[in-house]
């Protein structure tokens, strides 16, 4: 059996993350960006998958967390490969009434910005190889934690260990940590895929993401950045799950055309851009955020619909208070593993991520229907918020992520 050791002249480490994704990679940067020393354990190695070809999914990152982004020098490898989003267009099927978000009616600053997943690895890999704070060990997959007094004992299946104050699990819906913990889950299936690729369109977009409730799903159209002269989007297209499996069996042809459907010829003529995933839909939500010197952040704590492209922005959020609990915690003497610590980290998240849950799930169940009543309160609801200038201002401040109280990193402020 080995210790794995850190790259800093004393080989202590602070915080052991599980994980090395969008948000397991984006809290070492945040952590090591004020001094704590990490490993990041992943039982894959991510920096040989930064390509489209492993995971084609773009991601909607609020304001909030690009000022975060910023804060912690991810953004500037970031940038350039954005869309920003300067308007959202909710419409429900082919209702001629629809909500319209312009960035406009409260200031200059977009609303968000789509950025690929690949890029977002980039730059966590660019930022990890800048920060000798950071060991980045993979693959190397936690099967056990031992608790000790003052700290914590991680065994990797390769007999490795990895002995820290403080363990943080951000690997994922089907958590490792989060079951060895003996954390139970709040969950339920949606029984919907939702399919994900991206098409190229003739006309450009102008930085307007559609997001189209139709009976089987909302079908979202969101801006990408031009490439190689080419006018791009990002698709997720929610389905049955038998009718999304359907589709994803048809030839290129026969799916386009079922796509071109759905989507419409505002954009002109279309054309599907590189390879199709799918991936289940399910609402996820651990009983508690804590442990036995035990965080948990992203989809290890929470999995909510992409109804409202929320998912990785509730995951940025985590990061931005888990990072200032802990590093005001440090600060003051204290152990950053204890009990009381880590409750004000649980307190903080917890009513922001059950709110979202709950609006996420709330939204899924009222629009993925075809009940005509309901079809048309929700139609008259849309268009009367839509002239409601003040309740308007509420919901854009919201998706641009400014509601609540935000940690520091999420007003651009430094830990």
């Amino acid at each position: 059996m080995t210790t794995v050791q850190h790259n800093s002249p004393s080989g202590k480490i602070d915080i052991l993350i599980v994980g090395g994704g969008l948000v397991g990679g984006s809290l070492a940067v945040a952590l090591a960006s004020v001094g704590f020393n990490i490993v990041v354990a992943d039982h894959i190695d991510q920096r040989s998958q930064l390509d489209a070809e492993f995971d084609g999914r773009a991601s909607a990152i609020a304001l909030t967390p690009q000022k975060m982004l910023t804060q912690i020098g991810m953004w500037q490898h970031i940038e350039d490969n954005t869309a920003a989003i300067k308007d959202i267009r909710v419409a429900d099927g082919d209702s001629r009434l629809f909500l319209h978000y312009d960035h406009l009616d409260i200031g200059e600053e977009a609303l968000g910005y789509m950025v690929e997943n690949r890029f977002l690895r980039e730059a966590i890999f660019a930022c990890i190889a800048q920060m000798p704070n950071i060991t980045y060990a993979a693959p190397l997959k936690i099967k056990a934690c031992r608790h000790h007094p003052g700290g914590v004992e991680a065994v990797a299946e390769s007999g490795d260990t990895v002995t820290a104050s403080l363990i943080v699990g951000a690997d994922g819906r089907a958590s490792q940590i989060r079951e060895d913990a003996g954390i139970s889950l709040i969950q339920w299936s949606y029984h919907q895929t939702g399919i994900v690729l991206t098409v190229g369109h003739e006309r450009p977009h102008h930085n307007v993401a559609h997001e189209h409730f139709l009976p089987a799903g909302p079908f979202a159209i969101l801006p990408l950045p031009t490439e190689n002269g080419v006018n791009r989007a990002s698709i997720v297209w929610t389905e049955p799950t038998d009718i999304a499996a359907s589709l994803l069996a048809l030839p290129a042809d026969q799916f386009l055309a079922e796509f071109s459907n759905r989507f419409g010829d505002f954009l002109g003529e279309l054309k599907l851009i590189g390879p199709r995933w799918s991936y289940p839909l399910s609402l996820q939500y651990a009983e508690k955020s804590t442990g036995e010197r035990l965080a948990l952040a992203g989809d290890s704590a929470h999995v909510m619909h992409p109804i409202a492209g929320q998912g990785l922005n509730m995951g940025m959020r985590d990061v931005a208070a888990l990072a200032e609990v802990l590093t005001d915690a440090r600060r003051l003497g204290m152990d950053i593993g204890a009990a009381d610590v880590l409750a004000e980290y649980e307190s903080w998240r917890r009513f922001d991520n059950t709110l979202m849950l709950a609006l996420t799930d709330g939204l899924t169940r009222l629009f993925s229907n075809d009940i005509a009543p309901v079809r048309l309160a929700r139609d008259f609801g849309l268009a009367v918020m839509n002239r409601a200038g003040p309740l308007k201002k509420f919901f854009v401040g919201h998706a641009m992520g400014k509601a609540g109280d935000l940690p520091r990193l999420l007003k651009g402020e430094a830990l």
